[in-house]
């Protein structure tokens, strides 16, 4: 045998048990990490999506929640677990996109991680409050400019895709507004609709009920395409400010080391289960977007992401803990 008959057999040794991993796979349950509490629209959109991948593979999905530390601990999670397909994770943008620029965590995205493919996205929607004189983007930013920092915004948390959108606001627009942070979105709608403060960036199903009770009033969606449960609000695209697009999204990761069958096999399996009617009507219930693409084409999309929101912190001069 010549010496390259000797290296291919080898490297066919080499792959063999991983090829049959991937055969068989998934032989035992597979647990999904969510970096937040039960409850939320990152739990939300786990069980949606992880009961259907059961019912594909014959196998329990068993949803661990994890939270803490904005995602950072239940991501980390993911990227020390073993790399053999049966733990694996939905995270949102502020713990893949966002939280390395904004803090020390304790994993890099795309060194530790393998992207499987994007699951969800939802737009962020600009809301003001109802006693805040302005109806529409121009007006609010008349507003702004006539009164430079005297109206604030309220956001999430410092570093949350909330508080950026108000930054990236700030710098598209060319206005002084201030940022209230608050802990988690419950609070600062409270004070939204109190008139504590005078608008948010949020993702649209948390907004939209007080939207269809007029008690707060919609300005702009973050993207480049009306949504259908808001067909009336415009979005940042038409409005000529193609810059602030906004949306927050949802993505399957794996531990980087994970075999490549591995990974083809879960991007196979999510991706199925993003494009079954049903799953596809729940998520849309809740304003989601399903949408399902190549773990490349992910992978491209945080990098994206990444540098997008690495930008606005710098620019803005946003304070981070590094």
């Amino acid at each position: 045998m010549g010496i390259i008959g000797r290296l291919l057999t080898g490297l066919t040794l080499f792959l063999m048990p991983a090829l049959a991993a991937a055969q068989e796979y998934p032989a035992k349950p597979i647990k999904l990490i969510v970096p937040f509490p039960a409850g939320g629209p990152n739990d939300i959109i786990a069980r949606i999506v992880g009961q259907r991948m059961s019912e594909l593979t014959k196998q329990p999905v068993v949803i661990d929640n994890r939270g803490g530390a904005g995602g950072a601990l239940g991501t980390d999670a993911v990227a020390k677990a073993a790399p053999d397909g049966y733990t694996i994770g939905i995270v949102n943008c502020g713990a893949l996109a966002i939280n390395q620029s904004m803090e020390k965590v304790p994993y890099e995205t795309l060194k530790d991680l393998a992207p499987v493919t994007l699951v969800v996205t939802v737009p962020e929607m600009l809301v003001v409050a109802s006693n805040v004189p302005a109806r529409n983007m121009s007006e609010l930013v008349a507003l702004a400019k006539a009164q430079p920092g005297k109206l604030n915004f309220a956001s999430t948390g410092p570093g949350s895709l909330p508080h950026l959108a108000g930054e990236l606001l700030k710098l598209t627009a060319g206005i002084d507004i201030a940022h209230v942070p608050y802990r988690g979105a419950a609070p600062a709608i409270n004070d939204l609709l109190g008139q504590q403060v005078q608008m948010t960036f949020l993702d649209l199903p948390a907004i939209l009920p007080h939207i269809r009770s007029g008690t707060l009033k919609p300005i702009a969606l973050g993207t480049d395409a009306r949504a259908p449960t808001a067909p009336d609000v415009p979005t940042t695209f038409e409005l000529g400010m193609p810059a602030l697009r906004i949306e927050n999204w949802y993505g399957m990761i794996a531990p980087a080391a994970t075999p490549p069958a591995i990974i083809a096999a879960l991007n196979k399996i999510t991706t199925s289960a993003l494009a079954d009617p049903n799953v596809r009507e729940k998520l849309a219930e809740q304003g989601l977007t399903a949408v399902g693409n190549s773990p490349e084409q992910f992978r491209d999309y945080i990098a994206a992401e990444t540098a997008k929101w690495a930008k606005v912190i710098k620019d803005a001069g946003v304070q981070t803990a590094k």
